[in-house]
């Protein structure tokens, strides 16, 4: 199957990430984590306004109670402006340092945040009381996390071992638990980023090395590709009216370099166009709405 994709915003992110649909204003925040820079795009007017420039940020998203839930590399914002943020978690938990490198949100409105580049990296939940909890410790680097439509599964992302995990979620308590793996990426294909969860309980995992977005059935079986023009895809996202519009982000990071990392599949093109542009493709298959935060500007 063919698909007509579009380049959005040509901003060369170093690692162009966490595209989060905010169905309030019809628009996309997408983020470059180790660039630390986050945009708005509208897709009314093509316009990708620059909100902030400096320190790592891998997430944003639309907080209830007012402003915006920032998940950066020394912890966790309540941001209206770089002038203008409270922080809700800064540091460590626990002992395990708050380096996020993805986030989503769950229906109770918690944010769950994965840490990355340590030597262990940490799963997290930061919930609307203030207090956090470690759902997972001694992962290699946590990605792309989301939940099915029915809110039974969470899923997480272990990059380095090529796999998606599904676990168990308690829609009560909001327990995460009984985690096991969903999908295992094929080596030759590249590495599972970012990823989201479409309305009929299908995954779609960014491919990172593998220029493509796979969506996956529920029994952790490939269903599609999505090829696009970059080979570094790091997230997806569903936006539009309709939720029928794939987003996604790609990364530069690793261009003009001529040493591999050591993460890249046999006979990866080094010279190969990497990415660090937003694109769309429009698709018969629908998204569902995602889950906003809900911390008051007290928390602390």
């Amino acid at each position: 199957m063919e698909y007509h994709v579009e380049k959005l915003a040509a901003e060369n992110a170093l690692v162009g990430e966490g595209p989060v649909w905010d169905t309030e204003s019809q628009t996309l925040y997408w983020v470059d984590i180790q660039g630390g820079r986050f945009w708005n795009f509208d897709p009314s007017t093509g316009e990708n306004t620059l909100l902030h420039e400096g320190y790592n940020i891998a997430g944003v998203t639309r907080n209830g109670r007012g402003g915006l839930t920032v998940g950066t590399w020394e912890g966790v914002q309540l941001w209206n402006s770089d002038d203008d943020f409270v922080w809700l978690h800064k540091g460590e938990i626990d002992g395990r340092p708050i380096k996020l490198n993805d986030i989503t949100v769950g229906p109770d409105g918690s944010l769950y945040g994965g840490s990355g580049h340590l030597d262990s990296c940490t799963l997290f939940r930061f919930k609307p009381d203030g207090t956090a909890e470690i759902i997972d410790d001694g992962i290699e680097l946590c990605n792309g996390m989301g939940f099915s439509p029915d809110l039974r599964t969470f899923y997480s992302t272990d990059t380095p071992k090529h796999e998606i995990y599904k676990w168990d979620h308690n829609l009560v308590t909001g327990e995460i638990s009984n985690k096991k793996v969903f999908t295992t990426i094929p080596v030759d294909l590249g590495i599972p980023d970012g990823m989201t969860v479409d309305a009929e309980g299908f995954v779609w995992s960014a491919i990172w090395y593998g220029g493509m977005v796979v969506r996956f059935d529920p029994d952790g079986k490939e269903e599609r590709r999505v090829e696009f023009p970059a080979a570094q895809t790091s997230s997806v996202m569903f936006g539009g009216k309709d939720l029928n519009e794939l987003y996604v982000t790609t990364a530069t990071f690793g261009t003009g370099d001529p040493q591999p990392t050591g993460w890249e599949p046999p006979n990866f093109n080094l010279d190969s166009y990497r990415g660090g542009d937003l694109y769309r493709v429009k698709l018969d298959i629908g998204g569902k709405p995602e889950f906003i935060t809900d911390f008051a500007s007290s928390v602390s």
